[in-house]
């Protein structure tokens, strides 16, 4: 089958379409005829090899899709379902067939197309798992550190849902997008914590950074470490006593977040769909860094 992915790690001269042999569905794993595809930062990453991955590989961590075979044991999915959900290893979704990881996988509900389902696992799904990570109560005000990416967007969406204030770093070109959203925009750099302040007289309650180095510096003292959370700098989150962000990676996550979107209370905020056949650009678009919202490869596009 056809498939998109790398040759060896580097740079983008070594992304290629790639034949290779549909893969048989393992334990906890789902075999689905994928109809779109997300598109992440982990993406490019993987292709450069920050992972350890040398390639060859088949780019993709989030698919859309039917289900065409179970693995042994797999229960509560039958071949002909609509799913979607994260893939083994965060590898091999944009290809016609996908494995999907069941115990990360979930039905799609009437009301969500693919590619707003396809959008959901990763960024969405940090999202989710970071909000549940800092259990801010109603009325707290949490910052989140570079709102306005893929993980951003709706963080803000579903820290708004739970009754937080929000305020949120971002680019110029951003700021109206995070009020539309509903937090209060600040813009980033050395007076950020100034700014925050301003916009937050009370103090945050808690910090959610998508930036790292030193744009994660510059909001660390605005909370007590045990709220402090990264996914963009691991390293430092710990050296400044916060954390990773624990994942969740289950069906339940999947299930809640398309249920906010099938009732309109969440936005994927998919603006970027380009079919199978321009998965180069696809993954450009988000290695540039500017792309606003998330980016999804459409099969039948």
């Amino acid at each position: 089958m056809r498939a998109y992915g790398f040759l060896r790690a580097g740079g983008p001269d070594q992304q290629a379409y790639l034949d290779v042999p549909v893969p048989d569905p393992g334990p906890d794993q789902l075999l689905v005829r994928v109809a779109a595809a997300g598109v992440n930062p982990g993406d490019w990453r993987l292709r450069r090899g920050e992972y350890g991955h040398e390639g060859p590989a088949v780019l993709g961590r989030e698919v859309a899709g039917t289900v065409v075979a179970l693995g042994p044991g797999v229960t509560g999915v039958a071949v002909g379902d609509e799913v979607f959900g994260g893939c083994p290893g965060m590898v091999g979704g944009w290809a016609e067939q996908a494995l999907v990881t069941a115990s990360f996988a979930a039905h799609r509900p009437d009301g969500v197309s693919a590619r707003d389902a396809a959008a959901l696992p990763v960024a969405a799904g940090t999202a989710y798992d970071a909000l549940q990570a800092l259990d801010l109560p109603a009325g707290a005000t949490l910052l989140v550190n570079g709102a306005g990416g893929g993980v951003g967007i709706p963080t803000v969406q579903l820290a708004r849902a739970r009754g937080l204030h929000v305020v949120g770093t971002a680019s110029e070109g951003k700021q109206d997008l995070l009020g539309e959203l509903g937090a209060t925009a600040v813009v980033g750099g050395h007076d950020v914590a100034h700014h925050v302040l301003a916009a937050a007289p009370q103090g945050v309650d808690g910090v959610f950074d998508l930036v790292g180095g030193d744009a994660l510096r510059a909001v660390a003292p605005l909370v007590d470490p045990s709220r402090l959370f990264s996914v963009a700098d691991k390293p430092l989150v710990a050296e400044l006593g916060g954390r990773d962000v624990p994942r969740d990676r289950s069906t339940a996550v999947l299930e809640a977040l398309a249920a906010r979107v099938a009732a309109e209370d969440l936005d994927p905020w998919v603006r970027t769909v380009l079919p199978f056949a321009r998965a180069a650009d696809a993954l450009a678009a988000v290695e540039d860094g500017h792309v606003l919202g998330k980016v999804v490869i459409a099969m039948d596009a």
